[in-house]
Parts: structure tokens; sequence; C-alpha cells
């Protein structure tokens, strides 16, 4: 059987109080609705609508061709917003998903289970329930005793007190048979004291036609986290953290503090690899096997290969190979492709080059616009000048080459394989292979010169000093 998904992401989010429309507020580096969108992709949904209205063409920017999008130019209920899907999918037969685009928590595996159950039992709609110690301000579920099946869902303000004891909420995710929703959707009216249209009314217009109605309860009531605000955002926050860093400790990562650890969502990390407290990892990261990372590392979208060790260093957009070692505190900027046992040392910067297998920067460096061969060995303090306030250019140095320290090389130029620049030259022409290049004034020492000088900045001043 088809299975579709809709999207509720139109609403404008005020209690956020921000610029930001409220679905792109990332959770664990991800915007909440990309969250949402990816797990309906997991349970196989062949047509995801998001329904959009307040900041629709930044949502559409942002998902792209992932989704098919509609529009609730008024924001008037729940039941309004899927309603605009019908253009869509009305005349389709299948299973539908409805769930809010502010609800990252919701897992892949409790939305089968909940589609398995509904299927099993011949359902026209089945509801995420959760069960919470303190339910006030949820709408609860109310069973049938016998059956177990829904009878209605009861908004706090309207609960009696038998009803008010119960502790089974509506998370505000649901699973429809769709045509009969779409059906339902056309008996649902405006009669209410904010003049919406609720999608919870579906269910009792579906439990009046006689239609059986499900509760599917999750065991971790977290799912049911909606955010509409800050506070909510940082509790989202620190769940979804939580969740993916139990997931990456199964899988055979060691985190030293998982609590100090932040690792996004789409991040990839292989087994028996040691993650440091404070290390930050974000992006389409993916790290190998038996690598060190931290403590005090920042990783953004970059791949880090079995057995390297990045030690308080940022890396952005950057590949770093086996067995290589980075820091303490280097820069590694977007275009950065180190090989294998390649070292990376403290306060080096390094940006759109490449360093071929056992290239070593030790210290105090800046390797800009570059193709460096193997075996090369730059000294502290070496630069590619790759830039001269107009254009920039690329420095070649060839395998074996030794750059001495305190180097500048002015791109365009080309150092040849095995070649020695002496330390302190500037090189502003290509050196040969094998050649050794040294590009400094001669050393002149002046005997007694230095007590020269002294006594000259010592009579200006005391000159000075009378004028004064």
């Amino acid at each position: 059987m088809k299975r579709f998904a809709i999207i509720l992401a139109a609403g404008q989010g005020k209690r956020m109080k921000s610029k930001l429309y409220k679905v792109l507020h990332p959770v664990s580096g991800k915007p909440m609705v990309g969250h949402v969108l990816d797990t309906v992709k997991k349970i196989e949904c062949e047509r995801r609508i998001v329904v959009v209205g307040h900041g629709a063409d930044a949502v559409k920017s942002y998902l792209g061709t992932s989704a098919e999008y509609v529009l609730q130019e008024q924001q008037l209920g729940t039941g309004h917003a899927v309603k605009q899907a019908g253009a869509l999918l009305s005349q389709e037969e299948g299973t539908t998903i409805v769930i809010c685009g502010d609800t990252p928590l919701v897992k892949e595996d409790t939305l089968q289970a909940m589609i398995e159950l509904h299927t099993r039992q011949g359902a026209a709609a089945t509801i995420l329930t959760a069960s919470m110690d303190r339910p006030q301000g949820y709408g609860r579920i109310i069973r049938d005793t016998v059956g177990g099946s829904v009878l209605r869902i009861v908004e706090q303000k309207d609960c009696t007190p038998d009803e008010d004891a119960v502790q089974e909420i509506n998370t505000g995710t649901y699973c429809f048979d769709n045509a009969k929703l779409f059906a339902a959707l056309e008996q649902v009216t405006n009669s209410n004291a904010q003049q919406e249209y609720y999608l919870t009314d579906v269910i009792g217009i579906l439990v009046q036609a006689g239609e059986k109605v499900e509760g599917y309860q999750t065991s971790d009531h977290s799912e049911s986290i909606g955010v509409n605000d800050r506070l909510a955002l940082a509790e989202a926050e620190s769940l979804m953290r939580e969740r993916i860093n139990r997931k990456h400790m199964l899988g055979g990562v060691t985190l030293i503090d998982p609590s100090s650890t932040y690792i996004g969502a789409d991040v990839v990390i292989g087994a028996d690899t040691v993650i440091y407290p404070g290390t930050i990892l974000k992006g389409q990261t993916v790290i190998g096997e038996d690598c060190i990372i931290g403590p005090a590392a920042e990783i953004e979208d970059s791949v880090i290969h079995h057995g390297a060790k990045v030690t308080r260093s940022v890396l952005t957009q950057a590949e770093v190979g086996k067995e290589t070692t980075v820091g303490p505190f280097a820069y590694l900027r977007p275009g950065t492709k180190l090989g294998e046992h390649v070292k990376v040392g403290d306060f080096v910067e390094i940006k759109n080059a490449t360093l071929d297998d056992g290239a070593k920067v030790s210290h105090l460096s800046y390797i800009g616009d570059a193709k460096v061969g193997r075996n090369v060995n730059i000294g502290c303090g070496a630069i590619t000048v790759n830039y001269d306030g107009y254009n920039k250019s690329v420095t070649e140095i060839g395998d074996d080459a030794f750059i001495g320290s305190n180097v500048n090389l002015i791109a365009p130029v080309k150092i040849g394989d095995g070649a020695f620049v002496v330390a302190g030259s500037t090189i502003t022409h290509s050196v040969g292979d094998n050649d050794l290049a040294v590009a400094r004034i001669r050393q002149e020492n002046k005997p007694g010169y230095a007590d020269k000088i002294r006594a000259r900045a010592k009579a200006k001043a005391q000159a000075k000093k009378q004028q004064d």
C-alpha cells in the first residue's frame, strides 16, 4: 500500500521571538523540518507534502526538490492546513502520516510501528500517543475500556476530573486512511472559540461514523515535544544530542565525556575512534576507525581517514589522510587535502592546498593555493604568498624538497623535486630539481657600530628633553 506524508510547517512561531522561521531553527546542526523530512523518507513515503506559510520561500530553499509544497495563505488551524494538500493527495489510495515540522524527536521506528498497528487493525486513523506524569496542557486520549480503541481526544480545558487524571496524551502525529481523511476534512467546521479548523475534529467525525480509531503509545515521551519557544528548543537539543551520542557509543565509538561532546545528526564515525571532551562535529563529517579526535576539535563537512589524529584544531571542508596528525591549534580551511602520514603542527593554516604523503608543516606556517609533494619538509614560519591584491596564484613544491624556516614563496612559483631553499629566502623564480636556492642579502658586521647607534639615540632624547 502506498504511503504519503503531510508535514505541517506553516506556523509563524511567534513564541520563538526570532527572525528565523520556526521550523528552520536547528537541532543538532539540522533544521527541525529537516529532521522530520528525513524521518518520513526512511519509512518510504512515496510523496512528501510540506504545508508552508510564513517563511515559505526559506523552507522551500532549504528542502529543495526533496518534497512537494502547498501554501496555507491564512493560518486557520491544523485541519485547514492538511486540507491544503487535498489538491495533491485527495484522489490517492493509501496511508498518510500527518506530522508537525517542529517535532524533530519523532523516530523512524516509532512511525513504522504506528503504521503496522494501523494496518493490522484496519483502522481509519491511528494517533501517536505518549504517557506523561504531568500531562497538563495536552489533549487526553480517552479509550474504550473494552477494546482499547480511541473514543475521543479531550483538550485540557474541556476535561472532567476523571479525564484530567488520564496520563495518555495526543502528540499531534497521526496515521490516516488517506481517502477517509480527506472525506472527514470536508465535515470539519470552525465552530469554536478560535474559529479554526482542527485536525483533532477528524477523530470525532470518524468515530461517529463507526470507523475504528487506534492509538499507538510510544515508550519515549520525548518524541511528543513540539518546539514552540527557546526553552523547548534547548530541551530538544539536549535530548537529540544524548540520542546521537548514545548511538555512536553503542556503535563502538568512545566518548570520554558525552556531556561535553557535540555531534551533528549526519556525522558518521567509525569503530574504535576516541572523541575527547570539547569536540564539535558538524555537517556531513565522516570520521574513520581508530582515530583520535580532540580535545577541543571543531570539524565541519570534512573527511578524516582511519588512524588520523586531530587535536585542538578547526577543520572546514577538509580531508585528512590515514595516520596523519593535525594540531594542536591548526586551521584547515576549505579545499585542504592531506595525504597519509602527513604532519600539520601548531599554528599552521592551510587553504585550498594538497599535501602528499609524508609531507610535514610542523609550525607557524601558511600554505595556501599550493601543491606540495611527497616527503616535503616545510620549516617554521614559511609562507606561500598566494595573493597579490587582485589574483590568487599557485605554488608547486616537488617531492622530497626542503623549505627552510621563514621562507616566502612568491606565487606563481615552482620548487623542483629534491630542491633545497635556504632559510630566510624570498623566492620569486622557480627552482630546478635538486637545486639550492638562497635569496637574501649577505650578512655584514660593523665593529662597534651598535655603540654609535645607542649614543646617537641618547643624544636625540636629551635634546628633545631640553626643548620641552
